[in-house]
């Protein structure tokens, strides 16, 4: 992709010589700077309510408010400004003044063009480096001590070697390709990426290329011209296009189809989208990150995948590790997700007991942690108190659990039919989560993971209302 445009320097010009500032104005223009004046202190004021400025030169002898009256008003609005004091009337004492009040360098007039240049240019560098050392500073912090990148929990030395490649990856537009099982949480490390890039305030654009039909596809990704095919009666931006000046999220890149591979790969090579019948192309400043659960070394010798695309998209590979594998994170998880559902279902669930999360620990977790975070919401939901136990996990069904609950109770009465028993338990768990959503039965039918026409059937068998 090609690299953006560098945003130009803005700088506040305040000087009560109207050939100063003219001068000034013309020459640091030539430089590429976008340039601003004031007459005195009071204009400069206004300026600097209004807009924010990299730098200001502002003169020190002025009417109606001098440079250092200036200054000592000005410190709240120019706490990020870079401030250089100009006078005819230099002294040391007043350039140890000036820089007490907050500026940074201080000119002696006249000066020569270039000397205001130099001191422009050992500025920028300066505030460059104070930047980069600030996000060294921070991502060292971040590396050695996290557990978390953007919503990603995780202290095992996996997630941890995950977590750092991320930081180092999000400080540059290169395409990443994030590999890993599905429910390892993917889409939330290229969430966490965009947001620790410079393309924090653009979109990102989350695309799973295995939910769209293949005669869509193509449309959905470049946009079409009107006319372009049977329905298309008007313009339509593709998802490159809505992703400008941010990040566009390929996930499941391995479902694209085959055809369409050679424009993905030159729209990647070339920065430029050609909409389905349209004739001109246009340039496009995205960043893609792509992910996938399929093996695309595989795909790449069946033939199914290019392997030019593969290595255009393999720029930084960042492989997620399934849960399984980092089995030390699980209770951090546990607490993470309790929190999350505590608020979001109005419930105080305060702990998990030792025997279940001993079960869980044991899990293979085939789900990773999606399937974790679906078994902690319907936990909660079947809880009856402010402790998850082993028996809230999965309704006992699997190897989650420690024991098999309700075996006596359910023998007791229908003897040892699981035709009865699952009759009970479904009956149990279908109240459980009409209480948990005071009655939203299409809330319940997504915690209960069937449809809500399905819901509907199954309260009339077992009498629930």
């Amino acid at each position: 992709m090609p690299e953006p445009e560098a945003r130009k320097k803005a700088i506040l010009i305040i000087d009560d010589e109207e050939n100063m500032r003219h001068m000034l104005q013309s020459m640091l223009r030539r430089y590429g700077y976008l340039i601003e004046t004031a007459e005195d202190g009071v204009q400069g004021l206004d300026k600097i309510g209004q807009q924010r400025f990299d730098f200001v030169l502002c003169d020190i002898k002025m009417p109606r408010m001098d440079g250092m009256t200036f200054l000592k008003a000005s410190r709240e609005h120019l706490q990020n400004t870079t401030v250089i004091m100009m006078s005819a009337y230099g002294s040391i004492d007043l350039a140890i003044e000036a820089m007490k009040l907050g500026a940074y360098d201080f000119i002696s007039k006249p000066f020569k063009n270039e000397e205001i240049r130099l001191t422009l240019k050992k500025a920028e560098e300066r505030e460059r480096l104070k930047s980069e050392n600030l996000q060294l500073k921070d991502k060292i912090q971040r590396i050695a001590g996290s557990l978390s990148f953007g919503n990603m929990v995780g202290k095992s030395p996996a997630m941890q070697q995950v977590f750092s490649m991320a930081l180092k990856v999000a400080r540059f537009d290169s395409t990443v390709l994030i590999t890993g099982e599905s429910g390892t949480g993917k889409e939330l490390i290229a969430q966490g990426i965009h947001q620790e890039s410079e393309r924090r305030s653009g979109p990102i654009i989350p695309v799973n290329c295995a939910s769209i039909p293949e005669s869509l596809m193509e449309s959905e990704l470049f946009g079409h011209a009107k006319g372009a095919f049977t329905g298309a009666d008007k313009d339509k931006k593709g998802l490159f296009e809505m992703a400008q000046e941010g990040t566009l999220f390929l996930d499941e890149i391995g479902e694209i189809p085959f055809s369409l591979q050679p424009k993905l790969l030159r729209v990647l090579q070339e920065g430029e989208v050609r909409p389905v019948g349209g004739t001109k192309s246009k340039s496009i400043d995205v960043r893609v990150i792509a992910a996938t659960s399929r093996d695309l070394g595989k795909e790449i010798a069946a033939g199914h995948f290019r392997e030019d695309l593969f290595y255009r998209l393999n720029v930084v590979p960042i492989v997620l590790p399934p849960l399984r594998q980092r089995t030390d994170d699980i209770p951090r998880l546990c607490r993470f997700f309790i929190n999350r559902f505590n608020e979001s279902l109005n419930t105080r669930i305060e702990n998990i007991s030792s025997a279940a999360m001993a079960a869980l620990m044991r899990h293979d977790w085939p789900g990773n942690v999606r399937e974790l975070e679906n078994a902690i919401e319907r936990a909660i939901v079947l809880a009856e108190g402010h402790t998850l136990e082993a028996d809230n996990f999965f309704g006992g069904t699997t190897s989650t659990a420690d024991s098999h609950p309700g075996e006596d109770e359910d023998a007791g009465d229908g003897g040892f039919s699981l035709k009865v028993a699952k009759a009970r338990l479904e009956a149990r768990m279908i109240r459980k989560a009409l209480a948990a959503t005071e009655g939203n039965r299409t809330h319940a039918a997504g915690l209960l993971e069937i449809s809500h026409p399905s819901l509907l059937s199954k309260m009339k068998l077992y009498g629930i209302k």
